[in-house]
């Protein structure tokens, strides 16, 4: 019963009190942290086997994204050919320039269409050389794409008009000869005139 007791006050005392013990009047055995009595004895108390409560522990937040940087070009537009320009070239071939400002951020290409479908390679080159094209008139377009193919910038379409001379023209400036037929483009061999046969000159008789 004592050693119940003993436990019991060991328990609600905060851990610093200091314990005594006495026999009241009644011969009943006390203990207590105020001691009146001076025949009261201080009770020598194990060490407790409590932990210090460990500070918390502290994880910094982790550091914001640093935002992207902006997207957003100031220029883009086709050097070469300019809007509504004559270009002249008998091959149908057509070298393009384009140019932004600022450059290419990483990770972006140009894309070139003609009359609305892509031509050439997209690609960091501002450049684009096209072949064949037909005479006539043409819009030209560029963008700015992604890695993901999405579309950053876009010009308007401009016109240009490409003038090749028509295979009746090139016949006309050099006429084809008939060994030309089936070699050049503007003499085709369903154009190639009958051979005349030489026929042998027989007298009557």
């Amino acid at each position: 019963m004592r050693t119940f007791l003993l436990s019991f006050l060991l328990a609600a005392l905060p851990a610093a009190a200091q314990v005594y013990t006495y026999i009241d009047a009644e011969g009943n055995r006390v203990f207590t942290d105020q001691p009146r009595s001076n025949q009261a004895q201080r009770v020598e108390l194990a060490p407790s086997n409590s932990m210090p409560s460990s500070a918390p522990q502290y994880t910094p937040a982790p550091p914001a994204a640093a935002p992207e940087p902006s997207q957003r070009y100031q220029v883009l537009r086709i050097l070469v050919p300019q809007p509504d320009a004559t270009v002249r070239d008998n091959s149908g071939n057509l070298i393009v320039t384009v140019s932004s400002e600022p450059g290419l951020l990483p990770g972006h290409s140009y894309r070139l269409l003609l009359d609305g479908v892509e031509a050439g390679q997209s690609g960091r080159s501002p450049v684009f050389p096209l072949e064949n094209i037909d005479r006539g008139t043409h819009q030209l377009a560029v963008e700015i794409i992604d890695a993901q193919g999405r579309i950053i910038e876009r010009t308007p379409s401009q016109p240009f008009h490409l003038h090749r001379m028509s295979l009746a023209q090139k016949r006309m400036v050099n006429p084809c000869k008939l060994e030309d037929y089936g070699v050049r483009p503007e003499c085709p061999l369903k154009d190639k005139p009958a051979e005349k046969k030489d026929i042998p000159f027989v007298p009557f008789l």
